[in-house]
């Protein structure tokens, strides 16, 4: 894509100059990164990240502006995890496309599904320079959507989560933070905004308060910026030294009754030609939807709608796989049509996938702004990068135009 610098670039490259990618990355992280970053960065025009961030808005816009879907959603918040003050809009918002070809034979975004809930801001952005800086791309090239810089764009972020508050009275909250292969993302954050990391089962609940511990001080937590995912926490038996339900004076940069109200579970509710076909387990068991769905089940998939990195997904799923979800998990589950994704970048290990991440932030009292993408590079079944492991030139990447 983007030709001639698809071609210049892969005769270009060589495997030092990889190398030298990492370890800048590394080092701008304090970290060593523990999953795989993509050898090259990804050329696009920015007509189609337009296209997926106009998309991506509208997409998001048809949910919360809809009572409907924001009562049907506030019924899917588990009771356990159901926090008070909730804010009117997102904080974060994340809307992952496909690419497919059109019957005309264009590029053509196709969702793949949608989260309110952060992603790696942070790191993104340090991977995105660092690609231009190591492989020295010149100048010209930018990776900041809505007509930011970085500058704006650190600006932005440091209104959403920190907000007027004293740094050091705002967390970035996470289950054991350090054991984290997003922990170099939260380094950029320390670094940047001057927050600290805390995990989430070492805060102490005092009254009201939340306080953490900082060399020998408890300090009162006024703003969580939020990465605790419920379904890690429930997997691995999280004991919180809180409860969601406490009426707590903490503010949250990222309100946790988003991550299950923006997720798998809006699919069926959105209509866009974007927009896959799917149904709630449960319902297409009644024969509510099946008519949307592809007879074939080679083109369908089957997902949990609250799990992160594909756990739980399973695809051309059987009768007997359908089955042996209980009736009474069935609401929790998703059968979705799969689309095929084109090979659109040419690498020297042949054609690769792209899924694109458009990410957005919401200030409160602001309106959504699409601010930067990720790009995932795969060849397997799904494109994350714990599927596309022990392969070159896939992983983690990064969008660039001109």
């Amino acid at each position: 894509m983007l030709q001639p610098f698809r071609d210049d670039f892969n005769a270009a490259f060589t495997p030092e100059k990889y190398r030298g990618l990492l370890s800048r990355l590394d080092a701008a992280t304090r970290s060593s990164i523990q999953f795989r970053v993509a050898e090259t960065p990804c050329f696009f025009t920015k007509a189609l990240l337009d296209e997926m961030a106009a998309t991506g808005t509208e997409l998001t816009n048809q949910l919360v502006e809809s009572a409907e879907y924001m009562k049907l959603s506030a019924d899917a918040i588990p009771e356990r995890f159901r926090l008070g003050n909730e804010s009117r809009y997102p904080n974060f918002m994340t809307v992952d496309f496909g690419l497919v070809r059109d019957d005309a034979g264009a590029l053509r975004p196709k969702l793949v599904e949608m989260q309110a809930f952060p992603s790696v801001f942070g790191y993104q952005d340090v991977l995105a320079d660092q690609y231009v800086k190591e492989y020295g791309l010149g100048d010209g090239w930018r990776w900041h959507l809505g007509g930011h810089d970085s500058e704006s764009y650190w600006e932005l972020l440091r209104r959403v989560i920190v907000g007027s508050h004293d740094p050091e009275s705002v967390v970035l909250l996470e289950v054991t933070p350090e054991a984290q292969k997003t922990l170099p993302d939260f380094h950029v954050y320390e670094d940047r905004l001057g927050i600290s990391i805390v995990d989430i089962e070492k805060v102490k609940k005092v009254g009201r308060r939340l306080l953490y511990e900082k060399a020998g001080r408890w300090i009162e937590i006024e703003r969580i910026f939020n990465r605790a995912i419920v379904d890690e926490m429930e997997r691995k038996g999280i004991a919180l030294p809180f409860d969601y339900r406490d009426e707590l004076d903490v503010e949250w940069a990222g309100h946790p009754n988003w991550y299950f109200r923006v997720s798998k579970f809006s699919l069926p509710y959105l209509h866009h030609p974007s927009v896959p076909k799917a149904v709630f387990l449960d319902e297409w068991f009644t024969g509510k939807g099946r008519e949307g769905l592809p007879e074939d089940r080679e083109r369908i998939l089957l997902k949990p709608l609250y799990s992160f990195a594909g756990q739980g997904i399973k695809f051309a799923p059987s009768d007997e796989d359908l089955g042996r979800i209980p009736p009474e998990e069935r609401n929790q589950w998703l059968l979705q049509e799969r689309a095929t994704f084109e090979p659109v970048i040419a690498t020297p290990k042949g054609a690769t996938m792209a899924e694109v991440r458009i990410m957005y932030l919401w200030p409160e009292g602001g309106q959504m702004e699409p601010v930067i993408s990720l790009v995932r590079m795969g060849r397997g079944l799904m494109m994350g990068v714990d599927q596309n492991r022990n392969q070159e030139w896939v992983g983690g990447s990064a969008a660039l135009f001109r």
